[in-house]
């Protein structure tokens, strides 16, 4: 499909809720460069590709080997042998009719770079890192870095001198009711007490429908400094007018401009680090060394470490500790460097799933101009998924078998492989995060064995826009049931999962199919759902059960997860009630002043008139 300059807000509505068109407008100029196409490559270029960027390009000079379909989801055995890029190409052009995706199978170069406002790579060496990431960083392209090792993962930005950042954050701007002003040097501005301002020093604000005080209306945006939650300073005012009543302040939000080292640079500096775990302070300062010192441990013996190799461990632990005489870390997490090295052979569906979806956020960052981008550098691991005993493992249990499933039987080990094969699973609900789930569960082979099995249930039909964020869907299924599709799309992915799609609603009225012996038969539930009072209902379904349940959900940008054991953690709960946003009763009768009081004194009158007398009769009545 040819692009134009308007924007499909049927096939981009939720993202445009989210972005605006203005950055929509942006991304859709920007062409991207993606070098590397085993799972963690396909993972981004397909979240890229959804986003809307102009066009895409997938690099990759490999063939598909059976370790590969461990977590690249768009190959099959079919292209075992078959340059990664080529086989990925068809999957990918179908997600988004609007962008244009290319192959290239050659290697990198700077002629090629120098095509593209955004490059990305991912499973390089370090060597390429720093040669591409100089090259970038002089001609203004912005350059991200991605890897994962099993367990572990690293991501780099480096969008240049002078990014400009145009929303720090996408929230809209905060609007404030003024309760007074004071008359002095500095002026300080109380707000009403219902409503925490939220701004930090250095926001700007203007000033609207001030009564007495009216010279404040008419200037431009005054810079502030916080003096609590319910107050801040402005400029002087003791020459204005005398304050009287009303007045409404709002903030002005202002361009962010960031300067970015290259990575040549970056690799240095600690202090670019981002702390994601303050528990994990050590690890994160280990694990960029760890990460340097792999580089010339594959340069040195030709091959990565082999799996849970005690020698290979003692050779890794040295090279960091030679980089530690350079970087003086006060302490390095050995006992993490060893699993690191353990697992350095894995390549997991889930690890690259996360690695995916926050450097194409970067990437959406880098092209839109919107949200804060990494500064510089981001590590993240789950080491704490091994076995305790791993160390005493012997290296036999995880040898490759010749499966699909190798890259994760080098961390895991062929036991823990057999027991996901085996698992029972329901999931409920197959949209966006259902079908991210589902697409990890059959790469993983969760229920893929004799006895396992995986039931998902969806009642929703598939509509245009769901296909900017659902993947599994295309353009072909626009009416057909989800879960349907979805459990068709994955068996083609893995074809030994057994999976049974139902369009069935979790709730009182299904508890016939859904019952005891149902719930019984399974090893644990995974959530995948789009309001409260479902979320609660299952909640309340696992824990009467005892089985576990795993739960996720977004709202534009942020996002959430929980695991829930009975028993052991806090579980989701009744609805909780809002009560800390709750709104007096007196700003409801007397002076309302935003749009969600009008809204909850209609929804008082509503229910006061016709749900509160109703039930108190019927309760008398009883």
């Amino acid at each position: 499909m040819a692009r134009t300059n308007e924007i499909d807000e049927g096939f981009y509505s939720r993202q445009l809720y989210v972005l605006g068109h203005e950055a929509m407008h942006r991304m859709g100029r920007a062409e991207v460069l993606i070098a590397g196409m085993k799972g963690l490559g396909v993972e981004i270029a397909k979240n890229v590709i959804l986003s809307g960027v102009k066009s895409v390009t997938v690099q990759d000079e490999g063939q598909a080997e059976w370790s590969d379909l461990s977590s690249q989801f768009f190959l099959t055995e079919d292209d075992l042998g078959q340059n990664r890029a080529t086989g990925s190409l068809p999957q990918l052009s179908a997600l988004n009719p609007h962008v244009l995706v290319s192959a290239h199978t050659g290697p990198l170069n700077e002629d090629l770079l120098q095509k593209y406002q955004v490059v990305v790579l991912t499973d390089s060496s370090l060597d390429d890192q720093k040669r591409f990431g100089d090259f970038c960083h002089t001609r203004g392209i912005k350059f991200i870095v991605t890897d994962t090792k099993g367990l572990c993962g690293q991501l780099f930005c480096d969008f240049g001198e002078g990014f400009e950042v145009l929303d720090q954050d996408g929230e809209m701007p905060a609007s404030l009711m003024i309760d007074r002003i004071t008359k002095d040097n500095p002026g300080v501005v109380i707000c009403a007490d219902d409503q925490k301002h939220g701004l930090f020093d250095g926001s700007k604000v203007i000033f609207s429908e001030v009564q007495g005080m009216t010279e404040l209306n008419s200037i431009g945006p005054v810079e502030i400094k916080v003096c609590g939650q319910y107050s801040f300073s402005i400029c002087d005012t003791s020459s204005f007018s005398e304050y009287e009543r009303g007045g409404v302040v709002t903030e002005v939000k202002q361009p962010l401009v960031l300067n970015f080292k290259p990575l040549s640079e970056a690799v240095n500096d600690h202090q670019l680090l981002i702390m994601n775990d303050y528990g994990k302070i050590a690890r994160h300062n280990t694990l960029h060394l760890a990460f340097q010192a792999l580089h010339g441990f594959v340069k040195k013996e030709q091959r990565l470490p082999q799996s849970w190799s005690q020698s290979d461990a003692d050779l890794l632990l040295n090279m960091v500790k030679d980089l530690n005489l350079v970087a003086k870390l006060e302490e390095v997490d050995e006992a993490a460097l060893r699993s690191f090295c353990f697992t350095a052979r894995g390549d997991l569906a889930p690890m690259n799933a996360f690695f995916g979806g926050l450097a194409a956020q970067e990437v959406i960052k880098a092209c839109s101009g919107k949200f804060t981008p990494l500064q510089q550098w981001l590590y993240f691991d789950a080491l704490e998924c091994l076995p305790e005993d791993g160390g005493c493992l012997k290296e036999s249990l995880f040898s490759p078998k010749g499966t699909r499933y190798d890259a994760q039987i080098v961390v895991f080990g062929s036991e823990f492989q057999q027991k996901l094969l085996r698992q029972k699973y329901f999931l409920v609900g197959a949209g966006a995060i259902g079908c991210e789930l589902l697409k990890n569960f059959a790469l993983i082979g969760l229920g893929a064995g004799d006895e396992g099995h995986i039931t998902v249930t969806d009642m929703d039909f598939i509509e245009r826009s769901n296909l900017n964020r659902q993947f599994l869907f295309r353009s072909k299924d626009i009416g057909k049931p989800k879960s349907e599709v979805a459990a068709k799309a994955v068996a083609e992915m893995n074809p030994q999962i057994k999976i049974t799609a139902h369009q069935n609603r979790l709730d009182p009225d299904s508890e016939g199919l859904y019952d005891y012996s149902f719930f019984m038969g399974l090893d644990g539930v995974a959530a995948a759902l789009d309001n409260v009072e479902a979320r609660v209902y299952l909640d309340k379904r696992c824990v009467q059960h005892q089985k576990p349940m795993l739960e996720g959900g977004t709202l534009g940008s942020k996002g959430h997860t929980l695991v829930v054991v009975p028993h052991l953690t806090e579980s989701y709960g009744p609805a909780k009630s809002s009560s800390g946003n709750a709104i007096p009763l007196c700003t409801l009768k007397n002076f309302p002043h935003r749009i969600e009081h009008t809204l909850q004194w209609a929804r008082d009158q509503f229910e006061g008139l016709f749900k509160q007398t109703p039930e108190n009769v019927n309760l008398f009545l009883r």
